[in-house]
């Protein structure tokens, strides 16, 4: 019998099972209804699971750890399919494309909650019709998620995810609601996809200049821009006057839309690049 199976956590996978109690809170905020397809990220033992599919249409649970992955098969409902495996490297989903829309649920683990995240934007980027994302995070990236220009939390990940989803927070969840407890504060928060509005031209443009100007978030437009390609300040100047911002300003007080038309500027009129050309991430 393996750690798993007697229901030890496994540390290597992040492994924090939610407790009963919190079960009931977690399921109240998704509010899965009748005909609600589900994606599940590590279902774990699968107390989130049970509820899901007791009150939705189908549920698709994507498990990493194999031995728990078999043991949620003995006991599985006819509306749930589980996929052992690890989420970010499964084809899964790309293989079996579904046709209406799709909400997925989640106790993330801590350790590759953003790369799930930036996973979720290119599923929803590469035509999978996902509605939206209710997952438990740990604090501090829920607050990095719900973060508005200006405040110490507003970054890179603030950017990224804001500009393809809506992001609210819905609960605050203490150590005690998971065993083993972590050492952290986590949170609960839903992520509504929607295509980016204003989206950038080049998408690959947008995330070097986010995250180039972000490692000098407190340095001037001017200056912090001077680390995303090898320009001189006439070009950074031209830029900005394209982008009507005022080179003044700090990276960490532009909104998502300027950062946008900052980029779109970086490339020049480029009134020929394609929209949304490359991968974001």
């Amino acid at each position: 019998m393996t750690a798993s199976t007697r229901g030890i956590a496994r540390k290597r996978f992040g492994q924090h099972f939610l407790e009963p109690a919190w079960v009931v809170k977690v399921v109240r905020a998704i509010a899965p209804a009748p005909d609600d397809v589900f994606f599940e990220i590590g279902p774990g033992r699968g107390a989130l699971t049970r509820e899901l599919t007791a009150r939705a249409g189908s549920v698709t649970a994507f498990e990493i750890d194999r031995d728990l992955a078999a043991a949620l098969r003995e006991t599985a409902p006819a509306n749930l399919t589980i996929v052992a495996g690890d989420f970010l490297r499964s084809e899964w989903i790309l293989e079996n494309r579904p046709a209406g829309p799709v909400r997925v649920a989640g106790n993330l683990p801590y350790n590759v909650a953003s790369p799930i995240l930036f996973a979720l934007i290119d599923l929803y980027s590469a035509g999978i019709p996902l509605a939206d994302a209710t997952v438990m995070l740990q604090r501090e990236v829920a607050d990095r998620l719900v973060a508005r220009p200006g405040s110490k939390e507003y970054g890179v990940l603030s950017i990224l995810v804001q500009l393809s989803a809506d992001v609210e927070r819905l609960l605050a969840l203490p150590p005690g609601a998971f065993r083993p407890a972590p050492k952290v504060q986590s949170a609960l928060v839903r992520l509504r996809f929607h295509p980016p509005s204003p989206a950038p031209r080049n998408s690959d443009t947008f995330a070097g200049l986010v995250k180039a100007v972000f490692t000098r978030r407190r340095k001037t437009l001017e200056n912090a821009l001077l680390a995303f390609r090898p320009w001189d300040r006439a070009a950074v100047s031209a830029a900005l006057v394209r982008a009507g911002i005022d080179g003044r300003r700090r990276p960490e007080t532009l909104a998502v839309d300027e950062l946008v038309r900052l980029a779109d500027a970086a490339d020049g009129p480029g009134e020929s690049l394609p929209r949304g050309g490359g991968a974001m991430l």
